[in-house]
């Protein structure tokens, strides 16, 4: 049985998903990081793509509101995974979706609040921190990343940081879409992990 608590404190699973499509059950020892390109809550195709957790920004509250569709240690439905090769979904990793844009293109047009990965504001970090503390705390997921996040439109396809099988199989800690193999999805962009994971360790005492 996974051990740790499987609900994150406060989330709401008022869109729970694993009802309806199950999932492997594992020990997380990687959290993979999203940004949805949008400004609401997804509906994920009826669940049929969605993510462990989605933090949605409260602007006025100046917060993240997090929203939880599978148990932390269960395996959800993001990432695309190609016959014959290695897992992703089902690899031991948390996939969390931040509403918002990580393309400049979009942060520029659009004209409702949202959030830009690169510029992301204090009050977020400290949310994405507290997670990435109560996941070290509650499940060891490292505070640690060693891979590069790059700017979107660059951070697409065949980018230069997407790790092949042998690192993939061997990673744990902090990653983003764009590092995954056989997916081609540049998100979260430039996210300052290392600013999250600098915030989150200084809570923890973590090194």
């Amino acid at each position: 049985m996974p051990a740790g608590p499987q609900k994150y404190p406060g989330a709401s699973t008022a869109q729970w998903w694993q009802s309806r499509w199950g999932g492997d059950p594992m020990e997380v020892n990687t959290v993979v990081w999203h940004s949805t390109e949008g400004t609401g809550l997804p509906d994920y195709a009826g669940g049929s793509v969605a993510p462990n957790f989605t933090a949605l920004p409260d602007f006025d509250a100046q917060r993240l509101n997090w929203h939880q569709h599978f148990d932390f240690d269960t395996s959800s439905r993001a990432l695309a995974n190609k016959p014959g090769g290695v897992e992703t979904n089902t690899l031991n990793v948390c996939q969390v979706e931040i509403v918002g844009t990580c393309d400049p293109a979009a942060h520029g047009k659009w004209t409702v609040r949202h959030l830009y990965t690169p510029e992301l504001p204090d009050w977020a970090l400290r949310d994405l921190a507290a997670f990435a503390r109560w996941a070290h705390d509650q499940h060891g997921v490292p505070l640690t990343s060693g891979v590069t996040f790059k700017a979107y439109p660059g951070s697409y396809g065949a980018n230069g940081v997407r790790m092949g099988s042998a690192k993939w199989n061997a990673f744990r800690g902090h990653c983003g879409h764009q590092h995954v193999p056989e997916n081609d999805h540049g998100d979260p962009g430039l996210l300052p992990m290392a600013a999250i994971l600098a915030r989150a360790g200084e809570a923890t005492g973590a090194p």
